[in-house]
């Protein structure tokens, strides 16, 4: 045998051998969570609502099958996997009526959660309707329910999941940002109601984050995926005003597929 060959056998025993005391990869930790249970919690965001395909079983929940949870379970085939994210889902909403699949054998749990505490639908209903003023103060009502009532929430549903889930890998995702600053739109909202708007959605990723963090588990930011394609960039995967009225400002079906599924899938 020739000395490189030696030399490669060498090396590449001496990789296996260090992936094994290392652990996982992610590669090996998307296998392992595939083969355990999958659980999607949280609001419309993971719900799916704008990316049509309804589930009819799960009513006014609107459980898409173009919604990120779905197409990661169809395309990794966990053991289990239950959908339990619902459209207008609240903090109290995952606690009360979300959390039954999450036993010791679940691997893998993800969750959008915090929008609709902090006011979401009718932030965004008075901004659309208002002045600048009055799109202002709703949105400063919104960021200070962030900053000092959502945190509290928050933990409340993370420490809930781990009693529950003690095995699983969390994976809480972000709000993208809605707006392409001074790009190509006409009528509707001004740039100073835009630029609102994303600095309260840029605020409330950051206390996401901050308390997912906090309690070990991963935070995927989604504007990596959606820069590029907000509402006024001319290639948008959000939702404007549309009908019906409770998908407009929600992911549309390449939203899912191409801004939120890689995400949770490098995170998972």
């Amino acid at each position: 045998m020739k000395l490189n060959r030696v030399v490669g056998s060498v090396s590449a025993l001496a990789l296996t051998a260090t992936l094994a005391l290392l652990g996982a990869g992610p590669a090996q930790s998307a296998e392992k969570a595939a083969t355990t249970g999958y659980v999607a919690l949280g609001d419309s965001y993971s719900a799916g609502v704008g990316a049509g395909s309804y589930d009819s079983g799960s009513g006014s929940c609107k459980r898409s099958t173009k919604a990120y949870p779905a197409l990661w379970a169809a395309q990794h085939a966990p053991a289990s996997f239950a959908f339990t994210a619902c459209s207008g889902a609240r903090t109290g909403d995952v606690l009360n009526s979300q959390l039954d699949p999450l036993n010791s054998s679940t691997g893998l749990v993800s969750i959008t959660i915090g929008g609709n505490d902090a006011g979401f639908a009718d932030t965004m209903t008075t901004c659309v309707f208002s002045s600048d003023s009055g799109c202002l103060d709703r949105i400063a009502q919104a960021r200070d329910y962030i900053e000092n009532a959502l945190p509290g929430q928050l933990d409340g549903v993370y420490s809930a999941i781990s009693d529950r889930a003690p095995s699983a890998h969390v994976v809480v995702i972000g709000y993208p940002r809605f707006y392409k600053l001074d790009g190509s739109c006409f009528g509707g909202l001004s740039e100073t109601k835009r630029s609102a708007i994303n600095d309260a959605a840029d605020e409330i990723d950051t206390v996401i984050a901050k308390r997912a963090a906090d309690h070990g588990f991963a935070f995927a930011d989604v504007n990596s995926t959606f820069g590029g394609h907000e509402l006024c960039s001319g290639s948008p995967w959000l939702h404007s005003v549309t009908l019906p009225a409770d998908e407009s400002y929600h992911p549309t079906a390449a939203g899912q597929a191409q801004g939120y599924l890689p995400v949770f899938a490098s995170a998972a």
